[in-house]
């Protein structure tokens, strides 16, 4: 199972993700590409996000199923899906100089937080997740969108790549669900990638605001034992996470593998810390999962 080249000039990453997101998985894409088989019928993102390993293989699976709990990225992505143009016209004059200060951000936040236009929610969103720090996705208590202004000199209006996603978007099935919901749907046909929100490497290291009810460890719980689940019925199911004493607990069934990923999340970006990652293959009866090795 080799890996071809990606279809931009960084090797076997694909297209950039149109947005910015906390433990984005573009950097060890390359990695990830190891344990996949190919050709894909169908890849399934129970745990979206960015959706960087979808635009990796883009070229590579016949079809997606993209699926998430943040009601607002799956949103974005159905008016991507639907309409890109209207999505890019919409967003683009919120890419300007005058917007990128913070008055206009917490006013345009405000505004996001009391719409319920689906399309200029969704250009709100894209304006957030751009001129937010560090592209974070952080709601409040009242599920009001609460992530402060980024001092960003220029940020970048992801045109380009947001019509390379359309291209994915247009084969993908797009759903708002439970991820078990998600993962106990597929089969034999089915490759599945889960990307969920980490187990903290300390009790301040957690950023589990992303959707409502946060994610806790009976959600961690139910996760590895709905992976298990899945490679019985012949799907290959394929985790990362934290590399802790408790992730390699849960994924004991499974075979693992770890490597250092550098953090997108920090207040400096200049000294992001190199931490441990666990990934975890559960494959159907039969079939061996290949290991990227050195």
């Amino acid at each position: 199972m080799k890996a071809s080249s990606g279809q931009t000039t960084t090797t076997n990453k694909g297209p950039a993700p149109f947005l910015k997101w906390p433990g984005g998985k573009r950097r060890i894409v390359p990695f990830l590409l190891g344990y996949l088989q190919f050709p894909i019928k169908r890849l399934v993102e129970p745990f979206c996000g960015s959706c960087a390993l979808s635009l990796a293989v883009a070229d590579r699976a016949e079809s997606f199923w993209l699926n998430d709990i943040n009601k607002d990225l799956i949103d974005l992505l159905d008016q991507i899906k639907c309409d890109p143009q209207a999505v890019i016209m919409r967003s683009r004059p919120y890419f300007v100089p005058e917007n990128n200060k913070g008055s206009v951000y917490y006013r345009l936040r405000d505004e996001f937080n009391r719409t319920r236009d689906p399309l200029t929610r969704a250009a709100l969103f894209l304006y957030l997740n751009r001129h937010g720090y560090n592209g974070l996705c952080r709601y409040n208590a009242d599920g009001e969108f609460n992530v402060p202004f980024g001092r960003y000199i220029a940020p970048y209006f992801p045109e380009k790549e947001i019509l390379a996603a359309a291209a994915v978007l247009a084969r993908a099935k797009i759903t708002n669900r439970d991820f078990e919901e998600v993962m106990d749907a597929c089969g034999p046909d089915d490759v599945i990638y889960c990307d969920p929100p980490y187990i903290p490497l300390s009790p301040t290291a957690s950023f589990t605001s992303y959707a409502a009810g946060g994610f806790g460890l009976a959600d961690q719980e139910r996760l590895a034992k709905a992976a298990a689940r899945a490679a019985a019925r012949g799907a290959l199911v394929v985790i990362s996470n934290h590399d802790t004493p408790l992730t390699r607990e849960l994924y004991k069934e499974a075979e693992l593998k770890s490597l250092d990923v550098r953090r997108n999340i920090s207040c400096d970006g200049a000294n992001r810390a190199v931490v441990r990652e666990i990934i975890a293959v559960y494959a159907p009866m039969g079939v061996r999962a290949e290991i990227i090795r050195g």
